[in-house]
């Protein structure tokens, strides 16, 4: 199973950037998909998530600029960031719970990781 993201990039403060992230690979279903991020210097942290089903959260200080989304097949995430900030700057990485086979334990996936750099 692979995780592939894409989409960062540097913008100014204020811009916006579309995150995307797919997984590939065997798969039963995939429970969770979400974003954390790693500024320089910090510990990863959590950005936004999307179960299935539909429930999403949030991180605080991403609440109303972040909005994360899943396709209709559930194994790609978009993590579409508006009104960015420098403090957004950092490696975003995705993150997936996924199932092989049923009745297994969902799995721990992380993709490479996209730098987002908000600068002016």
């Amino acid at each position: 199973v692979q995780l592939q993201a894409s989409g960062g990039g540097l913008v100014q403060p204020g811009g916006s950037l579309r995150l995307s992230c797919a997984a590939s690979g065997s798969i039963f279903s995939i429970d969770f998909m979400g974003w954390y991020r790693q500024a320089p210097g910090k510990q990863r942290e959590f950005v936004a998530g999307d179960t299935t089903g539909g429930n999403t959260n949030y991180a605080d200080t991403v609440k109303g600029r972040f909005t994360i989304s899943r396709d209709n097949a559930g194994n790609t995430v978009s993590l579409q960031m508006n009104s960015l900030k420098p403090e957004d700057t950092a490696v975003y990485f995705c993150n997936a719970v996924i199932t092989y086979y049923r009745g297994s334990y969902g799995v721990n996936h992380w993709g490479q990781g996209t730098e987002v750099t908000v600068s002016s």
